[in-house]
């Protein structure tokens, strides 16, 4: 007989595993004969070898798994592939050849001969008319094989339900054209164009009915059933197998079951391919079925999931095939080869997975108790009495398909859970995604198939590995998705959806089969061939009646002790005409522990090990742990050492002083009650004299602020910016003036100390202007706020006092926000951890709604916070940078972040002892302990062990006489005894003792109590009481150290206060001491430098949540520095043992008895560069250590490394020449206690480590899972449920990617969770039309824990304060008056109180032609019989003066106007961005006016939002516009403005200060824009409630005196028309107000000086509203008869005076030049013109023609006005081009203009531009004789025109009766005639006489008006001319250019 077997053929270089170690003994099939196998062999190593892409088939599935004969259960099932074409017949495949079809005939796939259409998707909703005793069915071509074609065939012809009764022949009609009466398959498939290539047969290309859904939709029915078992020719009858039923109508196939010593992967057929894509399913219902389970004959079974196993674990999973073997010599078709499934996950998974119980669980999460509440009423199951007493485990349901029966008896000692049918479930679902591509042959996994799935996965679980429902998901998801690959691939090609990705794989899979099912009387076999090769490991029980029978079997079998080596019993139900129906009895008694432990919520988990140690149930174990077997009990061993301590000092090193006689007491019961510290037990003069001696490394830096936080804090300040910048108008940053805030944290004394201690270094509270209100760190608790019932009272407060201080910002940072996310109404009913305070709190309407408020989430496990749900929008996240990123060296970093991916990046480096391991001996004495005492936690039991693990470390470490010395070792690990050593040693090489700390992390605060109480009592026997301090960290209490200790850490850090305590683990740094720190999560304490150990060893496995794992590891995370130039470099840390140990230490997880007694080496300083050390020669004695330490990395490069010597100190022992190559080491003597003499590479251990990261210890069941990756090369903890209060959108998502940032997995878990009821999000369901309800004034910040994330935040903080002062604040211009003199200030004309100026005073009054304001330094002087220029003063400015003028911060009043970022709620309706109202409509009304200068008709367009129309008269409601609607001058009102403000801008759309709500303090007031007609659409769309007056188009080009001649002439105009409508309505027209206000764009406030208060330098000014100012000058009395009123430009007149300095004129009113903004009287200077071509200076020129026209002119003083410097855009910024190019060219102002008719470039700018710029560039070369010459001015008349500052222009006017000043003693040095009217004549030119050589300029506009001036006024007289002398400005002829002629005087 044939025991094994290997045949491996390979044929060209393509080797066929055909089959391996195949067992032949007993089997289900009884004993197979050799013949028939080598017959089965030869014929696939045929097949092989005649397929050319396929692997062979496994010879297994041709030798026994047969197709089963029994009936199809279900006519509703319906098929996932295609059927095997070439089934039907063994014989070789005929070639085929259709006959042609007749000309002109149809021949479209999918279409019949007819052109008529049958394809199933085009008549999904038409009526058909089907003949009587005709089916639907669907046929397939091969040459489409994604259509399916609609025929109608006489049910005579097909088969009935169990694939019988079907006659021979065909009869069919065609549904598309309507043919009846094909009585031939091949003549109808000629028609229907089918296109074959082999012999048509209906039983090939029949393949389902079809039928009308409820929607009347014709869908994909059942598949035809065409291969019923009548048809089968050979059947062998099998032997069955002991202890199976044989079913009395059919025989069941044979089975084999495969030798355990099969290696992994057998069968495996492939590769796995990558996840796949899949939208949300979370609205999904579950497809109707499950699989299709019609029997085949010849078909192959589906081929189920090969899973991975681990080492040594067996795997048997084939290629299934129902069908017989194939004849000799028939090649093996491509279609029947098996598919590839992707192994299961790594075997390391060995916990259970996120279904831990909340409090309020979703249906996914396991429910208690053995009953089941939702099962109908039917047979129950009892469990037995004395179950748990007699199997010592508590056994696990996990319901499966079906209905779990009802349980009774003692149900509490039974645990059911829904886990798995969840599972199920989900993969039920699955394909429904897919509805909208119609049609679809993609179908969910069956029943079958799950369950089979589920028994390969038990198989290959370990025997200690607990289930993972994640692994099983991906198995589902990997299994389904290889089966219907193709057919997605066809779907997706046809239409692609976003988002659905698929992985990159081959076309067609080899292997891939087709139309493979899964009966429900084949799974019993399949599933007992699987679970032989395990043993007795996983036990599949099939059971014919019902599930109640198959788990009483059960319970039976486990109280008789048969199962007492099964791990898993699965029970599968088959009964007849019924559903498959299936559960999971988890029976392995560590299994059943881990999943008990998992099925209680965390807070459940506590209140039990509290429980437990309060009931005295541990008292058995403690008395098991302390005895130590023959070498005696723990307790007599510590009681000798301590008698021996009292006789005996410990032995110190001689770097360390005594600390004196007495013994240390234990302080647990003191600090457990809050009595006072123990006071130190050193005497004073050892106290001193330890003080003498200083560590200079010691350094403390958690005051720094790196420059990556604040490169944080600018990025929240840009997200914050960029909410105010956004236009949904939810913040308005420029409405606030101060930040205020308030940090909320967890309910820990630590992190909240910690947090306080932060703020108060940070600086922040000085730069928010709090520190008056913080003298002390104590006063800096009042901003912090820890999250209990007493942070409610602290919430409301901030939230009535954001109420009432509405220009405050309030920022709330919720720091550790994964805290507490649970729902407040489920967290007040008795949820987890915080109760769903922060929901009731922070989710509150309040603060919600209060627009000053900002919350601030801080995280570093952001994942919960990320769901379909969230109130956090994706761009208000923040993550912080990524080490991986290249642009971190942008930082400047001096630290290296070192955190959870580095540590699992040194468990694969393999250059050393990785960072992150786990100790074996610690678990196997935990697992003896765990089946020893079944009832205690496992945390009870694991705790007991670690405790005394530490015990026994600390009796052999420390050397005390009777402690028990070598022999105790072995009560204890290697990783133990390490920690121990390096803790006691490590303060003996500091002068002042600075030694590591030891985290132990145990989550329960009953068990870190006893835990910490035990250790202190242990410390105390042994005498270490002032070697290393024993500190609980309890959440709920402060911290307690002891005196002795606090006294070293005050002298470390050099404070000076007496009654000084630690509050924080970071004040902690350098001292030597063991930290337990209990609480069920860690809540952000942050951990000091000198953290070298993490012991995780207790924290518990049962919770596999991403979030609590990474929180966890999260403790190790740890800040390196860099090391400066020149050191070396720490490159080899991630890989590196960095503890101090041996390298080449034998690792504790190898659980080697030897290990034990290998005494700890010495320490390498791990550098990869150097030699790898030897393996140990000798073990080493443990004895009093007096040098522990590494050596130092730093400053390697001032002594390198000797590799011949290993100690620079004389070593009594000889080094062992093994030893000698390590380098550097530390003194490893037996007997001798001499230690090393100082130096700088062995100084200070705390220095040496600083730059090392800490070591964590983990559980082995966590290990395995971390430090396991997934497909996508990620730890295997990333793919885990991210929190216990979210679930999975759907089982079969996509795995995150490697590659993915922090971004893009916030992306993936808000597309992939969903909240759970009890978490916080879970009501923050989107209105109806919307896709989202994101929060928009909240933030969230992440980054990996100990990062800098508080310091980041405290930054921001300060940033936005400063920014936001920074917005209250603009540039003011700030300079003083320009041309002043002390001659014209001699006269008080008025009283300096005077409101209001007299007229008649007023009048007498000289003029001041002078100009005095400073942005007019650059123009040429207006001449003043009384002024005499200063030559002294201030040099002139060049061009662009204005960039460079003086300016000053000022802060915005609350009367300031704003520009389009101004976006407070009370200007919400001004502006017209409320979000409550609609976007303000405007109507654009045109508006007509003729004017003599233009000499034709003007047309203005007026934008007139609806809501202004009350300020316009029309002909009608909404009709023609006919003028704009005036008050009368007896009109008053206390809150309305008569004047209309006019406001003309270009090019500051943004930045304009057209927000006037504020500065008019809420009057009633007409604004309106005067914009150009080009930048109508952007004005419209900035300010959309503002009306515009657009100027036409031929203005686009023009300057600021065209805005100003259209204002002031329009407003004239509409006067007239008011004036008409008061006379028609008999009212006297003078009584309309005649005057409108002429205003800057850049006028920002306004100021009056203070009458009634006076200070030394004069008097002061006040910020006043607009309001106030033109009511008090339209109050003015006789104020018609003024025709031009103004105010002066503010200046702060000299820097003593300060911002706020009194005005510079002491006279109230005066008669000058006014400027930006004007009180203009329409009416009196309708003769007076403003110049429309005029570019620049026209208010000066203005100004000088009202005066001479005998307008009085008045300046309020005692009113300034502030201009905002604004940069971009205005009137005053103009560019110079060519027209031959648009970009701007240095081009020099004589090239301004140039002769007539000459050659030379043209400027494409305007013409009088062009002019005015070259008079003001070249006059000194034009009038040479003007330069610098104040007594000789060039004569000007009708115009003022700028010449540059060096000329003098005395203005004249040659109206009559004008006011001109005295000129007859004058002698001008020039004369400028621009454009002279007919009132300029040779007469009135010879009343002024002029110097010998004057220059004369006549400006016109063509040559020919030149020469007709000079004729007419007689001009060639007196001057004289050259033809050399005319120029014309550089434009082309059709931009007309100007033309002037100069001349000289006779």
């Amino acid at each position: 007989m044939l025991s094994q077997q290997v045949a491996i053929v390979t044929f060209f270089d393509q080797p066929i595993n055909l089959i391996h170690r195949c067992a032949m003994g007993n089997s289900y099939a009884g004993q197979l004969r050799t013949t028939r196998f080598e017959e089965v062999l030869h014929n696939s190593i045929e097949a092989s070898l005649r397929s050319n892409t396929v692997v062979p088939r496994p010879v297994f599935s041709q030798l026994y798994l047969e197709a089963e004969q029994l009936p199809l259960h279900s006519a509703g099932r319906v098929e996932n592939e295609e059927e095997e074409d070439g089934s039907e017949s063994n014989s070789p495949l005929i070639p085929y050849q259709m006959k042609p079809p007749p000309e002109g005939c149809c021949t479209t796939d999918g279409f019949c001969q007819a052109g008529r259409d049958l394809r199933l998707s085009s008549l999904v909703s038409e009526p058909l008319n089907v003949a009587p005793s005709f089916l639907l069915v669907g046929a397939k071509s091969p040459s489409a094989p994604d259509t399916l074609l609609v025929c109608a065939v006489d049910r005579r012809f097909l088969p009935d339900e169990r694939g019988r009764n079907a006659l021979l022949g065909f009869s069919g009609n065609c549904i598309g054209c309507g043919e009846k009466g094909f009585r031939y398959f091949t003549e109808f498939s000629n028609h229907i164009n089918l296109k074959l290539s082999t012999q048509p047969k209906k039983q090939k290309h029949l393949k389902y009915h079809l039928y009308r859904n409820n929607q009347g939709q014709l869908v994909r029915g059942a598949a035809i059933c065409w291969k019923g078992l009548e048809t089968r020719g050979r059947q062998t009858a099998p032997n069955a197998s002991d202890g199976h039923v044989i079913s009395d109508e059919h025989l069941l196939n044979p089975a084999v079951t495969a030798h355990p010593g099969h290696p992994p992967g057998s069968y495996t057929a492939g590769s796995p391919v990558g996840p796949i894509g899949q939208p949300h399913l979370a609205d999904l219902r579950p497809p109707l079925t499950n699989g299709s389970h019609t029997p085949l004959s010849q078909n192959p079974l589906p081929h189920t999931a090969v899973l991975s196993n681990g080492p040594g674990r067996p795997t048997v999973i084939g290629t299934l095939n129902a069908g017989p073997p194939k004849k000799r010599h028939k090649g093996w078709s491509p279609e029947s080869s098996a598919v590839k499934t992707p192994p299961a996950s790594s075997s390391s998974s060995s916990s259970l997975t996120n279904g831990t119980k909340p409090d309020h669980a979703p249906p996914e999460s396991m429910s208690q108790g053995s009953s089941n509440p939702h099962s109908p009423p039917g047979p129950s199951v009892t469990v037995p009495d004395q179950l748990l007493h007699t199997c010592r485990l508590q056994p696990v349901i996990f319901r499966g398909h079906g209905s779990l029966p009802q349980l009774s008896g003692k149900v509490c000692d039974v645990q059911v859970s829904s886990l798995l049918q969840s599972c199920y479930q989900n993969s039920q679902a699955l394909p429904r995604v897919y509805q909208h591509y119609g049609p679809s042959p993609i179908q969910p996994l069956s029943v079958e198939m799950q369950i089979l799935l589920t028994v390969y996965y038990l198989v290959q679980l370990g025997p200690d590995q607990v289930p993972l429902i994640q692994d099983l998901e991906q198995i589902f998801m990997r299994s389904w998705r290889e089966s219907h690959l193709r057919e997605i691939r066809q779907h997706q090609h046809q239409q692609p959806q976003p988002g659905l990705s698929l992985p990159q794989a081959p076309s067609t899979l080899p292997g891939l089969p087709q139309a493979q099912v899964l009966t429900p009387s084949q799974l019993p076999w399949l599933a007992q061939l699987a679970a032989s090769s395990c043993g007795e490991g996983v036990v599949v029980q099939e059971e014919k009646v019902s599930m109640a029978l198959g788990l009483a079997g059960t319970f039976t079998r486990l109280m008789e002790g048969r199962l007492a080596h099964t791990n898993y019993v699965v029970i599968i139900c088959t009964a007849k005409g019924q559903e498959t129906e299936s559960c999971v009895v988890v029976t392995g008694k560590h299994q059943c522990r881990i999943l008990v432990e998992g099925m209680f919520s965390p807070s459940d988990s506590l209140r039990e090990i509290s429980q437990q140690l309060s009931s005295g149930m541990t008292q058995e174990l403690t008395a098991f742990c302390n005895s130590l077997g023959p070498d005696g009990d723990v307790d007599v061993l510590l009681g000798g050492a301590a008698r021996e301590s009292r006789s005996h000092p410990p032995p110190l090193s001689s770097s360390q002083e005594s600390t004196g006689d007495s013994s240390p007491r234990d302080r647990q019961t003191d600090r457990a009650t809050c009595s006072p510290k123990e006071p130190a037990t050193d005497s004073p003069k050892d106290r001193d004299e330890s003080h003498k001696d200083s560590c200079s490394e010691y350094r403390v830096e958690w005051r720094e602020v790196r420059p990556i936080q604040l490169a944080v804090a600018r990025k929240l300040l840009s997200h914050v910016c960029a909410i105010a910048d956004s236009s949904t108008q939810n913040l308005d940053l420029g409405s606030f003036d101060r930040v205020h805030f308030l940090i909320c944290v967890p309910p820990s004394e630590v992190t909240f100390q910690q947090t306080v201690l932060h703020l108060w270094n940070s600086g922040v509270l000085q730069q928010l202007g709090l520190e008056q209100e913080c003298l002390s760190q104590r006063e800096a608790e009042h901003y912090v706020v820890k999250m209990d019932q007493e942070a409610r009272a602290r919430i409301d407060d901030l939230i009535q006092e954001a109420h009432r201080n509405s220009n405050t910002l309030y920022i709330v940072v919720h720091d550790h926000a994964h805290w507490d996310i649970s729902s407040g109404p489920y967290g007040a009913s008795g949820g987890d951890s915080g109760g769903g305070l922060v929901d009731s709190l922070l989710n509150s309407l309040q603060i919600r709604d209060a627009t000053n408020i900002l919350t601030l989430h801080v995280t570093s496990f952001p994942f919960a916070l990320q769901t379909q749900h969230t109130r956090i929008s994706p761009y208000n996240e923040i993550h912080w940078p990524s080490a991986f990123n290249n642009d971190m060296d942008l930082y400047h970093e001096k630290t290296r972040y070192f955190g959870v991916s580095e540590l699992l990046d040194s468990t694969r480096s393999g250059s050393g002892l990785p960072l992150l391991r786990y100790d074996s001996s610690f678990e196997s004495m935990a697992s003896v302990l765990e089946e020893r005492f079944p009832k205690l936690h496992s945390a009870v039991i694991r705790t007991q062990v670690l405790v005394q693990h530490y015990c026994v470390a600390l009796m052999a470490v420390s050397g005390r006489p009777g402690s028990g010395g070598r022999s105790i070792h072995k009560h204890t690990s290697v990783e133990t005894l390490e920690i121990v050593q390096s803790l006691l040693s490590s303060a003996q090489r500091c002068p002042t003792h600075h030694g590591h700390m030891v985290l132990l992390r145990i989550p329960s605060l009953a068990l870190a109590g006893w835990a910490h109480q035990r250790l202190a009592w242990v410390r105390q026997r042994l005498g270490l009481g002032e070697r290393f301090e024993i500190i609980l960290g309890n959440p709920s209490q402060a911290l307690s150290v002891g005196q002795s200790f606090t006294e070293r850490i005050k002298a470390w850090l050099k404070i000076q206060e007496t009654d000084w305590v630690p509050r924080t683990y970071l004040e902690l740094e350098a001292l030597p001491c063991i930290l337990i720190l209990s609480g069920a999560d860690p809540l952000g304490e942050s951990l000091p430098r000198s953290l070298k150990y993490c012991d995780l060893r207790v924290i518990s496995s049962s919770y596999l949540q991403r979030t609590s794992l990474e929180e966890e590891l999260g403790l190790a995370a740890y800040l390196m520095r860099v090391e400066s130039q020149g050191s070396q470099p720490l490159s080899h840390v991630p890989g590196s043992d960095l503890s101090e140990s041996d390298r080449d230490k034998l690792r504790s997880t190898d659980n080697e008895e030897e290990e034990r007694e290998n005494a700890l080496k010495s320490e390498l300083p791990g550098l990869g560069h150097f030699p790898p050390p030897h393996p140990h020669s000798a073990p080493q004695p443990l004895r009093p250590f007096s040098d522990s330490s590494a050596a130092a990395t730093l400053h390697l490069h001032t002594t390198p490394p000797d590799p011949h010597h290993s100690s620079t100190c004389p070593n009594p022992n000889p080094p062992n020449p093994s030893d000698t190559q390590r380098w550097p080491s530390k003194s490893t003597s037996s007997d001798s206690s001499s230690t090393l003499p100082p130096s700088p590479l062995q100084s200070c251990s705390w220095a040496q480590g600083v730059s090392r990261p800490p070591s964590v210890l983990l559980p082995r069941a966590l290990y395995d899972i971390i430090t396991a990756c997934d497909e996508g090369g990620l730890p295997r903890c990333t793919s885990f449920l991210p929190h216990l209060s979210v679930d999975w959108v759907s089982s079969f998502r996509p795995l995150l990617s490697k590659m993915m940032t922090c971004t893009e997995q916030s992306l993936y878990y808000r597309q992939w969770t969903i909240p759970r009821p009890c978490h916080m999000d879970s009501s923050n369901r989107p209105a109806e039309g919307r896709t989202d309800n994101f929060h928009p004034r909240r933030l969230l910040l992440s980054g990996p824990p100990q990062v800098g994330k508080t310091g980041a935040y405290l930054q921001f903080l300060g940033i936005l304060s400063r920014m936001l002062i920074r917005l209250m604040e603009v540039d003011i211009y700030d300079e003083e008056e320009i041309n002043t003199s002390d001659q014209l200030e001699g006269v008080q004309y008025h009283p300096a109180c005077a409101p209001w100026p007299i007229i008649d005073t007023l009048r007498s009054m000289p003029f001041d032609y002078t100009v005095h304001n400073p942005k007019y330094e650059d123009i040429s002087t207006v001449y003043c019989p009384d002024y005499y220029p200063n030559t002294d003063g201030n040099p002139r400015r060049k061009e662009d003066v204005y960039l460079r003028r003086r300016t000053a911060r000022i802060k915005l009043s609350k009367y300031a106007a704003y520009n389009t970022y101004h976006h407070c709620e009370q200007c919400h309706q001004y502006t017209g961005f409320n979000p409550g109202y609609q976007m303000y409509e405007s109507l654009l009304h045109g508006f007509t006016f003729s004017h003599l200068l233009l000499g034709e008709e003007i047309q203005l367009y007026f934008i007139i939002p609806k809501s202004k129309q009350h300020h316009f008269s029309f002909s009608q409601p909404g009709g023609q516009l006919e003028s704009m609607r005036l008050p009368l001058t007896s009109d008053w009102n206390p809150d309305c403005i008569k004047s209309p403000i006019f406001t003309p801008t270009t090019g500051r759309h943004e930045h304009g200060l057209f927000n006037l709500y504020h500065a008019m303090d809420g009057a009633a007031h007409l604004h309106i824009l005067v914009v150009k007609e080009y930048e109508m659409a952007v004005y419209k769309k900035y300010w959309p409630n503002h009306i515009m007056l657009v100027l036409p188009t031929v203005f686009n080009g023009a300057g600021i005196g065209a805005a100003h001649f259209l204002i002031k002439e329009l407003s004239y105009h509409n006067l007239g028309l008011e004036r008409r409508h008061r006379l028609e309505g008999g009212g006297p027209p003078a009584d309309v107000w005649p005057f409108i206000i002429v205003s800057d764009d850049s006028c920002v406030m306004w100021n009056a000086v203070d009458l009634d208060s006076h200070s030394a330098s004069g008097p002061v000014e006040r910020n006043v509203s607009l309001k106030q100012v033109l009511q008090h000058m339209e109050a003015c009395p006789d104020l018609t008869q003024y025709g031009l009123c103004g105010i002066r430009k503010w200046g702060s007149r000299s820097p003593s005076q300060g911002k706020g300095g009194g005005a510079r004129h002491e006279e109230p009113f005066s008669r000058g030049h006014l400027h930006d903004f004007l009180l203009l009287n329409v009416d009196l200077t309708q003769d007076v013109q403003y110049n429309e071509n005029r570019f620049m200076c026209d208010d000066v020129d203005f100004t000088l023609r009202a005066h001479s026209a005998g307008l009085l002119i008045c300046r309020f003083n005692n009113f300034s006005v502030m201009k905002k410097q604004i940069a971009i855009g205005g009137y005053r910024t103009f560019i110079i081009k060519t027209k031959i190019t648009d970009v701007p060219t240095s081009i020099q102002p004589s090239q301004y203009i140039c002769a007539p008719d000459s050659k030379h470039p043209f400027l494409a700018t305007p013409a009088q531009l062009l002019l005015e710029k070259y008079l003001q560039h070249t006059s000194q070369r034009l009038f040479p004789l003007s330069a610098r010459n104040y007594t000789h001015p060039i004569l000007s008349v009708d115009c003022y025109l700028n010449l540059g500052p060096e000329v003098t222009v005395c203005f004249v006017s040659s109206r009559p009766h004008s006011i001109n000043i005295s000129t007859a003693e004058l002698l001008f040095s020039g004369l400028l005639l621009c454009f002279c009217d007919s009132f300029v004549t040779p007469g009135f030119l010879k009343k002024f006489h002029f110097l010998k050589g004057a220059i004369l300029c006549v400006i016109c506009a063509d040559r020919s008006s030149l020469r007709q001036t000079v004729v007419r006024l007689e001009l060639e007289d007196e001057w004289r001319f050259r033809l050399s002398d005319e120029f014309q400005t550089a434009n082309a002829k059709e931009d007309r250019p100007l033309f002037f002629l100069t001349g000289k005087h006779i």
